[in-house]
């Protein structure tokens, strides 16, 4: 029965702001560890840190070093290319980790000059089509930072990911992806996409209010922290909501 973790936006920093974001990145920590049984592994899907500075990746280096289960870091759009891969030795920032009952495919949305949209871009999407061609006989998990739609809050749609409909395109071409995991929205999202389910999960810092009028700007809520588990059994999957700042559920340190 394996299990996937699928925290987001965490916005690590440093200097007078850094205990908020920090502190909430290690509380949904220890809540994972505290799941029985423990999931096979967790991914963050972007806006890892707040600036992109090499600083900020020292303190998220710090809060996950010691974390004993596998961590899959997706980049987003308050990232720094070269700065993560430097910190974590990635030589890519897009790539695949197989596991003996699914596989997580990761992609790279950052893009600076779309400024806080994002866009894949004709040679990934063709990376990820050869990927997601290699192991078809087990479920697939594409993760990204942009949701790839529309959800209605139009401030972030204006930046969301560019290519969009050419991602749902190439995941619509394998039947085997389970979902498509995303952040950036600082809310819970659910939707269908490429054939299958596209799911977003809040952020462990802060969330972002339901400002669904065109006008409106986009501001921060104090609503409740948390991160999404997905249960997979055979290819079937099931998604859950594990709230973190508001709940007497157990921790457990690392």
């Amino acid at each position: 029965m394996p299990l996937i973790a699928h925290l987001s936006d965490p916005h690590i920093t440093t200097g007078a702001l850094s205990a908020e974001p920090a502190s909430g990145l290690y509380r949904a920590l220890t809540r994972v560890l505290a799941l029985e049984p423990a999931p096979d592994c967790v991914i963050i899907t972007g806006d890892l840190v707040d600036h992109g500075r090499p600083g900020e990746y020292e303190v998220l280096r710090e809060l996950i070093e010691r974390f004993p289960l596998p961590v899959h870091l997706v980049p987003g759009n308050h990232d720094g290319r070269e700065a993560l891969q430097r910190a974590f030795e990635l030589p890519e920032t897009f790539y695949a980790a197989e596991y003996d009952a699914f596989s997580v495919v990761v992609l790279d949305s950052l893009n600076p000059t779309l400024g806080d949209a994002g866009i894949l871009g004709p040679d990934q999407l063709s990376w990820l089509d050869t990927t997601l061609a290699k192991r078809t006989d087990r479920p697939a998990f594409v993760c990204l930072h942009h949701p790839p739609i529309r959800v209605g809050i139009p401030g972030m749609d204006a930046i969301r990911l560019v290519d969009g409909p050419e991602l749902a395109e190439v995941v619509g071409r394998h039947p085997h992806v389970s979902r498509v995991l995303a952040g950036h929205l600082h809310r819970v999202v659910t939707a269908g996409f490429g054939g299958t389910i596209l799911s977003v999960a809040p952020s462990t810092y802060r969330q972002v209010d339901l400002g669904m009028r065109a006008d409106r700007p986009v501001s921060f809520v104090a609503e409740p922290t948390g991160f999404l588990l997905h249960r997979l059994e055979g290819s079937e999957c099931v998604t859950h909501l594990v709230q973190v700042s508001h709940t007497g559920a157990p921790v457990t340190a690392y």
